[in-house]
């Protein structure tokens, strides 16, 4: 059991079963620690140690390691908005069968493979933890990428905030808005804003 204890420590408090069953250790062990009041569950098949603060968007990621950050998730994360996503989103293949994803809660989007590790990253969460995320310019792209309802209380202060930046590069905005097939709307949001 100790040894499930040091797997989590490793890595933020937090240790999923397949880590477990991974390391030659029977799953049964987890329980043993539930019910020792040492480890928390946290989601199906994630663990906490019991004196650990919860990081949703790790616990989310090791859940779901296929998964990427991306959208308001993304966009909290980079810090261009402070407002907490009500939802997580992540990008899946769309060869991923996202159905667990979508019952714990999670805003599922899909892309095509050629675009799916366009502007990967990782990024730091709130409690210090690495997770994979889009970076800033191809989250502004999926913002706008196949949605009806754009949140605009969102997206519109992020692009201001943006093109205000030193470090924005309209040039790599526009090759991944090409990519994505939003370029027209990009270019009309650059044309407002510069």
């Amino acid at each position: 059991m100790q040894d499930i204890l040091e797997l989590a420590k490793a890595q933020g408090g937090l240790v999923t079963t397949t880590q477990v069953v991974e390391a030659g250790i029977p799953r049964a062990r987890i329980s043993d620690l539930v019910r020792a009041g040492e480890l928390n569950r946290l989601q199906r098949g994630v663990y906490c140690l019991a004196d650990t603060w919860e990081d949703e968007f790790l616990a989310t990621q090791l859940r779901f390691p296929k998964g990427v950050y991306s959208d308001d998730a993304a966009l909290y994360l980079l810090g261009y908005t402070d407002r907490i996503p009500f939802k997580l989103s992540m990008t899946f293949p769309r060869s991923y069968r996202a159905t667990k994803a979508r019952e714990a809660g999670i805003e599922v989007r899909t892309c095509a493979d050629d675009v799916l590790n366009l502007g990967l990253t990782i990024l730091e969460t709130p409690y210090g933890d690495q997770v994979r995320a889009y970076d800033l310019e191809r989250t502004l792209c999926d913002m706008l990428r196949g949605r009806q309802n754009i949140d605009v209380q969102v997206l519109n202060p992020a692009m201001r905030q943006y093109v205000k930046s030193n470090s924005k590069n309209i040039q790599k905005l526009i090759e991944y808005a090409s990519a994505l097939g939003v370029e027209r709307k990009i270019r009309n949001y650059l044309e407002v804003l510069l």
